[in-house]
């Protein structure tokens, strides 16, 4: 497993922009597969975005296509999800989750290992 934590969240207005930054420990960052999910207030978790232990397949949620990136830097052990155009229903806890990958497509979403989360409030 990786430990993992998450940063970068904080209060934006809508169609604003935030980046977050999962910060890995343990040598086997580059051998996972890493997700970013949210959970809002009163609502399960949901999936957000996924990206392969290589970073060469991706995958997203429809509500955040087109205006969220994730990407991942295996050599500093951090993955990132860039959020674009923000919207008030974006506003949630954001978890950044990793598992060892299998080294198939698409990336794993069965994540064994969670950070703590980071609050994201987008206003309106």
């Amino acid at each position: 497993q990786v430990q993992l934590v998450e940063s970068g969240g904080g209060l934006v207005q809508a169609g604003g922009s935030l980046r977050l930054s999962c910060a890995a420990s343990g040598r086997t960052f580059s051998l996972h597969d890493v997700g970013w999910l949210r959970q809002a207030t009163g609502n399960e978790r949901e999936f957000v975005a996924a990206i392969s232990w290589s970073g060469g397949t991706t995958n997203y949620a429809d509500s955040v296509k087109g205006r969220f990136t994730i990407s991942r830097d295996n050599a500093k052990d951090t993955a990132y999800l860039q959020m674009n155009n923000l919207k008030p229903e974006d506003t949630a806890v954001y978890y950044c989750a990793a598992a060892p990958s299998r080294f198939h497509i698409p990336p794993r979403t069965d994540f064994s290992s969670w950070g703590q989360g980071t609050q994201v409030t987008v206003s309106s």
